[in-house]
């Protein structure tokens, strides 16, 4: 039997086996001339592959650097196109400038959430503050809850939004935390008269919980 664990690596796997066969053959034409002709045949066929990248600028040439990939840079024919070098393609990528892990103070919420706490704590004292306040501290209840569905207190994110603002932020203890949505006024699903009663019941407990904060 003739398994692919016991054939050669494809060089380039989307061309196939059988374009990969014939690269291989090319090297067995002593031939200059028609050992040229056959890169060009090969060329058409590897083309024919991919019809619908013709119109990309450069295709022709991607093709043939293609073909000196897949003949593992040990070709001697005549290109069109300047023969490319092995290190070309062995280029390192840039280095990423990522944040450095030390200026996120607490990491599990990432550095996301510290910097709108930053961006609130600069806000004026006032009914926006307080909704952002709770908005943020909602979601990292919910955050939170997601890796640690027992271990989360309201009183633990009341302490973690106050190290994350130096102490510029401070809820009131009686300020109680859901995972549900919050938002301004009334919404679309409250307008039957049960799910309005709720709504409104909801909105009390919000401007309860946005006086608190703002007279804290």
């Amino acid at each position: 039997m003739d398994y692919n664990t016991q054939r050669n690596k494809l060089a380039l796997p989307e061309y196939g086996r059988h374009i990969q066969r014939m690269v291989e053959y090319l090297h067995t034409i002593s031939d200059r001339e028609k050992r040229n002709e056959q890169a060009l045949a090969v060329i058409g066929v590897m083309g024919s592959l991919f019809p619908y990248l013709r119109d990309i600028n450069d295709f022709k040439h991607k093709l043939w650097d293609h073909l000196f990939i897949i003949a593992d840079f040990d070709l001697d024919i005549d290109s069109p196109y300047p023969k490319p070098e092995p290190i070309t393609f062995q280029e390192k990528p840039r280095h990423v400038p990522y944040t450095s892990p030390d200026t996120i103070e607490i990491k599990h919420y990432g550095r996301g959430v510290q910097d709108m706490l930053e961006n609130i704590a600069a806000l004026p004292q006032g009914e926006k503050r307080s909704y952002s306040i709770m908005a943020v501290a909602n979601h990292m209840k919910k955050a939170y809850l997601t890796w640690n569905k027992e271990s989360v207190s309201d009183d633990m994110i009341y302490k973690d939004i106050e190290r994350l603002t130096r102490g510029q932020i401070v809820m009131n203890d009686s300020t109680r935390l859901s995972v549900g949505n919050y938002g301004y006024g009334n919404n679309s699903s409250n307008s039957s008269s049960g799910s309005g009663s709720s709504g409104q019941n909801r909105q009390k407990r919000m401007l309860q919980q946005r006086r608190r904060i703002t007279n804290k």
